[in-house]
């Protein structure tokens, strides 16, 4: 088992079974759009976020953004670690059909991707250094999103939905939530790389 001291909010009590079966932690499910009207339970986890930091994994579906929003709305975000479980498609074994998106949510994902989302958030464990342990250097800013074209232009959204894709990360990502994650995973200089590698690529399908 993992241990964890962080509070982990989840949407269901599936995904709290889910992480449970690895994870060492409190796991509190928010129990899908209940928490909006659950006002006990969400002063429960504001109450505990303080003292010990809270861990936010939600579906990478729209509804999984909207009541992870709904949280960073509410918590502060000072002590709010976001992880972000890859999109992957197909359908839980106990449900007879998919959803609504077609995407898997955290009960679905194997314990190996789930594990990959929390050291990308900069969790670490088991010896293992998470990427924001990588991290050193100069951050790389929202000024360099602009510089590289991932925003402000007209490709602007279909070359960020393209990182999104190569890095694992859901649609609904927002552009400050990725300029998070990014400088979580890279130096300025490995960032410019990983960016070259992407147009070099696109420019041979072209010529393909």
């Amino acid at each position: 088992m993992i241990k964890i001291d962080k509070i982990i909010v989840v949407e269901g009590k599936y995904d709290k079974i889910k992480l449970s079966s690895f994870l060492d932690a409190v796991i509190i499910p928010t129990n899908g759009f209940r928490i909006f009207k659950d006002k006990q339970k969400l002063q429960m986890i504001k109450d505990l976020s303080k003292d010990k930091g809270l861990i936010i994994i939600t579906d990478s579906d729209s509804a999984g953004f909207v009541i992870r929003n709904y949280l960073k709305g509410t918590i502060d975000q000072k002590l709010i670690t976001n992880v972000y479980i890859p999109e992957v498609f197909g359908k839980e074994k106990r449900k007879s059909a998919a959803s609504k998106e077609g995407k898997l949510g955290v009960e679905g994902l194997s314990e190996e991707l789930i594990k990959n989302a929390l050291l990308s958030a900069g969790v670490s464990f088991d010896g293992k250094k998470s990427d924001d342990d990588k991290k050193a250097g100069e951050a790389i800013e929202i000024s360099d999103f602009y510089k590289e074209g991932l925003i402000g232009s007209s490709n602007s959204k279909a070359f960020r939905l393209e990182i999104l894709k190569r890095l694992g990360l859901p649609e609904y990502l927002s552009t400050k939530s990725l300029l998070e994650v990014i400088n979580l995973k890279y130096k300025k200089d490995e960032f410019e790389l990983f960016l070259k590698d992407i147009r070099n690529s696109q420019k041979n399908e072209e010529l393909v």
